[in-house]
């Protein structure tokens, strides 16, 4: 478990840093403006607060739907979400590539156009959205988790996530006056590479699931036994585990999506700059 909580710990803070640096980014804006930048602000933190209230009751609507179920389709309801919240870090990860250089003259430009039509809810929405679409990756990523880890607890996770969120606020204030130590884009770079990572164990974890609910065959018996050496059971085995989907004892069936799902991330990463290039 303490593998998974390393994890929560981990994305509370990355996708934190993200909502702050786009709600920093509007909140700067609006204090240039010369003309109801007090107004546009109220329009902000009102934004805020909506997308947080719409992630909670996103989160609570999740957890409700899935204590309903029989404990076979509760299983596989499960599986899926830890699926889902793999996607959803592979996504996170190449969105704020495409999109990381130009975000903020994109928020700029749109919070100008809203600006110019005196539509003051238009930064209210840009503000739900991206607090809104930061927080519904976290609560998938966070039930995912708890699924993954196939425990009830909450208090521990809820804590985790409470420190995750601190140490986002310390980092973007560091990001923010410290940017010649490191800057946004090495932070960014650093993280995705543990995204990609974390996604691959949450992609393991989803297709031992999978196996055991009988929907993938195993291809093989255990392919090797590195347990001697490094078994995923102990604390550091499991650690290393929860973090990047190493198996001890891997059979044919995991050892092909491990290795298909690098090729491809390989692929996506480099493939398009080898065509730049080459054009």
């Amino acid at each position: 478990m303490g593998g998974q909580l390393g994890n929560v710990a981990f994305v509370i803070w990355r996708e934190s840093v993200e909502a702050l640096l786009v709600i920093g980014i509007l909140n700067a804006w609006l204090t240039r403006q010369q003309v109801d930048a007090a107004r546009g602000k109220i329009y902000l933190w009102s934004g805020v607060a909506a997308g947080l209230l719409l992630s909670v009751v996103f989160g609570v609507v999740l957890v409700l739907f899935g204590e309903t179920l029989p404990d076979d389709a509760q299983r596989a309801y499960q599986t899926g979400a830890v699926l889902i919240a793999a996607a959803l870090i592979v996504q996170m990860v190449f969105w704020m590539r495409r999109h990381g250089r130009t975000l903020k003259r994109d928020i700029e430009t749109s919070l100008q156009s809203a600006a110019d039509r005196s539509n003051w809810w238009g930064v209210f929405v840009l503000a739900m959205i991206a607090v809104a679409r930061e927080g519904s990756e976290t609560v998938v990523f966070l039930y995912g988790t708890l699924a993954a880890a196939r425990s009830g607890q909450i208090a521990a996770p809820l804590a985790v996530a409470i420190i995750g969120f601190v140490l986002a606020v310390a980092t973007y204030y560091l990001l923010q006056v410290g940017s010649r130590v490191m800057s946004w884009k090495t932070f960014f770079g650093i993280t995705e590479i543990l995204l990609l990572f974390l996604a691959a164990s949450l992609l393991v974890t989803g297709v031992d699931n999978l196996i055991d609910l009988g929907f993938l065959p195993t291809l093989s018996r255990r392919l090797w036994d590195s347990s001697a050496i490094l078994p995923d059971s102990g604390p550091i085995g499991g650690l290393i585990g929860a973090l990047t989907g190493y198996r001890a004892r891997p059979d044919l069936m995991q050892v092909l999506v491990y290795g298909v799902y690098w090729g491809l991330i390989y692929w996506a990463l480099f493939w398009p700059r080898a065509r730049t290039k080459t054009a």
